[in-house]
């Protein structure tokens, strides 16, 4: 039933061969975005459903068609602020009557596996948000969903495309850090934020139903970004998990892991991956440690800065790093700030990046931004760690 009232495929070549490649195409289409005059539909009107929204609006040619959550109200409302022209309270009506070219699946990820098959059932090609689903099956379901039909997926990882991410690719693309020997990726976390604050408040919130609970909501987010440099389909995997707070009188038995430590080992690289509610300040880092030079990028300030090696004598190789780190650093403002200027500098321009991809490769029938076998690899490391954490889900 419409619910109106208002005018209403995945192979990963090796990164030495591919990564250059992606790395200019996305700095290209950060500046020239035009695309087919593709119909887009959003079921699920939850808050990052507003982030889609306005990323989709700010890509020309392209036509939000309709939003749809099963809750009326939020459809209606997530239609109102956005004038969007259609919202509905049932997805297959919506495919039925806006056949839309690509559906945006922003609901829990407890529905993705169903709707995603719908979607590619009626046509759609699907740009899903993180955590892709529940269980690696389910991943690996939604997957041979969209190849057998024919169409196309992307996954909502968005830092990827942000501009410190493409430019770390470009440092170890034209061979500036060498060969990688260690990777570090880590997410903080505040809890005591708006959407952590929801999270302690329900606790039938969708979030504790995942096998990975709070860690599931946003691994994704630490290990893509350690996945290009281990290339090792099945690395060894080291998880701990705790309570940061576990020393606080009023920590009860039972009390959500808030704190993650994740060692993994490849053939030539290793890495480790660290998500923290308690670290301040909150932070979204990456350093790569290379055979020539190491790479250290901060999300949060999109910065990126290279610690070379030293050729100078030892008194001066002890004086000239803290000013050639001051020139990266002086360098990234100044980037920052002309991103700024051009209204290139918002939260989300990592998303809008991806999605210009995503649509692009619908248009030429070219591969998906991101590879199917990353997603996959992704996932299964995920479901690995949530194995050590939370092994009582898994019996």
């Amino acid at each position: 039933m419409m619910c109106t009232s208002i005018p209403c495929p995945g192979f990963r070549p090796k990164a030495s061969s591919t990564w250059l490649f992606f790395v200019f195409r996305a700095l290209y289409f950060s500046h020239v975005e035009k695309v087919a005059n593709l119909r887009i539909a959003i079921v699920g009107s939850g808050k990052i459903a507003d982030a889609h929204v306005e990323e989709i609006r700010k890509i020309p040619s392209v036509q939000l068609a309709a939003v749809c959550d099963l809750e009326p109200i939020m459809a209606e409302q997530l239609a109102t602020r956005y004038a969007v022209p259609h919202w509905y309270c049932d997805v297959a009506r919506m495919l039925e009557t806006e056949k839309p070219d690509v559906l945006h699946i922003t609901t829990p990820p407890q529905s993705h596996l169903s709707l995603a098959k719908q979607a590619v059932a009626a046509g759609c090609h699907v740009f899903i948000e993180k955590p892709v689903a529940p269980r690696h099956c389910d991943v690996e379901a939604i997957v041979a969903a969209t190849v057998a039909a024919g169409r196309k997926l992307a996954v909502n990882y968005w830092p990827n495309f942000e501009t410190p991410a493409i430019s770390l690719r470009a440092l170890f693309e034209t061979g500036v850090l060498g060969n990688p020997v260690h990777v570090e990726s880590h997410y903080g976390y505040d809890l005591a934020g708006e959407y952590g604050a929801a999270l302690k408040r329900d606790p039938d919130h969708w979030v504790h139903r995942l096998p990975g609970k709070l860690f599931q909501n946003v691994l994704d987010h630490v290990l893509n970004k350690i996945t290009p440099f281990v290339e090792d389909q099945q690395p060894f995997i080291q998880a701990i998990a705790y309570r940061g707070d576990a020393g606080r009188v009023d920590t009860e038995p039972g009390d959500l892991l808030d704190e993650l430590r994740v060692i993994i080992r490849g053939a030539r690289t290793s890495a480790y991956a660290t998500f923290s509610a308690h670290a301040r300040p909150v932070g979204h880092t990456l350093r790569v440690y290379g055979t020539k030079n190491t790479a250290y990028v901060d999300f949060m300030a999109r910065t990126v800065v290279l610690e070379r090696k030293q050729t100078f004598p030892s008194a001066l190789g002890r004086l000239v790093p803290p000013f050639a780190v001051a020139k990266d650093y002086l360098q990234q403002g100044f980037k920052n700030l002309n991103s700024f200027s051009h209204s290139r500098f918002h939260y989300f321009d990592g998303m809008r990046r991806l999605l210009s991809e995503f649509y692009l490769s619908i248009e030429r029938d070219s591969a998906p931004p991101i590879a199917y076998s990353e997603i996959l690899r992704v996932s299964s490391m995920m479901e690995r760690v949530f194995e050590q954490v939370y092994p009582e889900v898994f019996v």
